[in-house]
């Protein structure tokens, strides 16, 4: 059995070692945010917190969670009220599939980088893929709680 915290409750899975965890935190506990974008960790679709760090879940093992704390869009803000979830909102971003990837690795980034430069964000940013190409207004999202930092 593994166990691990998602979202600070704790949490534990019968799955075989290798199952990604992404399939776990949709499939077992009913988190469905956490999206199925690619399979190989190249879209960002599946990104997740793992202690505090931006991972894509549908690459790592669910036995690589054992001990860890696992925060998924849904344990973001649980008013869904987070800086980034209004600032997506304002700039008109929140088209759907994608997004709960996207908020995931900008709020990794502002977590550690309260005042980043736009630079910083678009090289922070590369590797989430937009279907949309809504990449100009995620840009101007991230810089919005930013700029009131």
């Amino acid at each position: 059995m593994i166990k691990f915290v998602v979202n600070g409750n704790e949490a534990y899975s019968e799955q075989p070692a290798d199952t990604p965890l992404l399939w776990v935190i949709r499939e077992e506990l009913g988190l469905t945010g956490t999206k199925f974008g690619c399979g190989i960790a190249q879209c960002g679709a599946c990104t997740v917190h793992i202690n505090g760090n931006p991972v894509r879940s549908c690459s790592m093992p669910v036995s690589a969670a054992q001990g860890k704390r696992i925060t998924t869009i849904e344990g973001l803000s649980p008013a869904a009220d987070h800086q980034l979830q209004k600032a997506w909102i304002a700039e008109q971003v929140q088209c759907g599939y994608c997004q709960s990837g996207q908020i995931m690795q900008a709020a990794a980034l502002l977590a550690k980088n309260k005042k980043p430069t736009r630079e910083q964000i678009v090289r922070h940013m590369d590797g989430n893929i937009c279907r949309c190409g809504t990449y100009p207004r995620i840009v101007r999202a991230i810089e919005r709680p930013a700029k009131e930092a």
